[in-house]
């Protein structure tokens, strides 16, 4: 039986007609996609052509709020109380919702993005947040890091959960991403995130930041769509995992 790995990209964070053309060519590769609703990125015109173009192309759409801090693209931790954090969060879901429902699809998925998802993968109260609000949105799957304080708290309200890799960013030995203040915490070549795509899809493991190979279990593997080279790295690791035998769809948990 052939392996499968589902491909997500993070789309809708680049402004302009450039961002969403290089949306629509990363949502001819990846089978689900994590659409910006404002926190970070996004405004109504780019969440309106981002799903109307996944949904053209039978791309599974998910949400992907953050810490509403714009001007930090929401790669800054934020130190705010559960009721305020669920409150953007589910501001951002409802914002992208409505767009949805318009054309007549619903979000499949929540995946955190940036610093949320990081503090999500070991900050209880955080995790627990993300899970009340993706049950209250009536969203079925989250999507996030293995063996993280987010998986717990999404088995515990029995919320299906998926755990995801990295093509693009470096890890430690904790399991947790290289934080973009070090250096090495982006792979800057596709012979890089190819090696690494390759090695989670197949082997559900990684190598590290400092050489060690740590178990990953992960389902889905993100694209980043705003790391320089992010379609053609796409494409080459899409064209990887193919040769190798692993079948790219949108896995169930």
């Amino acid at each position: 039986m052939k392996k499968t790995i589902c491909l997500n990209a993070d789309i809708g964070e680049l402004p302009g007609a450039n961002g969403r053309a290089l949306d629509r060519a990363m949502l001819d590769i990846v089978s689900r996609c994590s659409i910006a609703s404002g926190g970070h990125a996004g405004d109504q015109a780019s969440m309106v052509a981002t799903v109307k173009a996944a949904d053209a192309r039978g791309v599974l759409i998910g949400a992907h709020p953050s810490y509403p801090d714009r001007e930090g693209f929401g790669r800054k931790p934020m130190i705010m109380s559960r009721e305020d954090l669920a409150a953007s969060l589910s501001q951002q879901v409802r914002a992208l919702a409505a767009i949805t429902r318009e054309r007549g699809t619903s979000l499949s998925h929540l995946k955190p993005h940036g610093a949320l998802y990081n503090t999500a993968a070991h900050d209880e109260g955080v995790a627990r947040t993300i899970v009340d609000v993706t049950i209250q949105s009536r969203i079925a799957l989250l999507i996030g890091p293995p063996n993280s304080c987010l998986e717990v708290a999404a088995a515990e309200e029995g919320v299906d959960f998926l755990g995801e890799g990295f093509a693009d960013r470096a890890y430690e030995v904790s399991g947790a991403l290289t934080p973009r203040s070090m250096t090495g915490a982006v792979l800057e070549t596709d012979a890089e995130r190819i090696r690494q795509a390759v090695q989670i899809a197949a082997a559900g493991q990684v190598s590290t930041r400092t050489g060690e190979t740590i178990d990953l279990p992960a389902r889905t593997i993100c694209l980043h769509g705003d790391t320089p080279g992010a379609l053609a790295s796409a494409l080459a690791i899409r064209d990887a995992l193919n040769a190798v035998g692993i079948q790219i769809a949108a896995v169930d948990p």
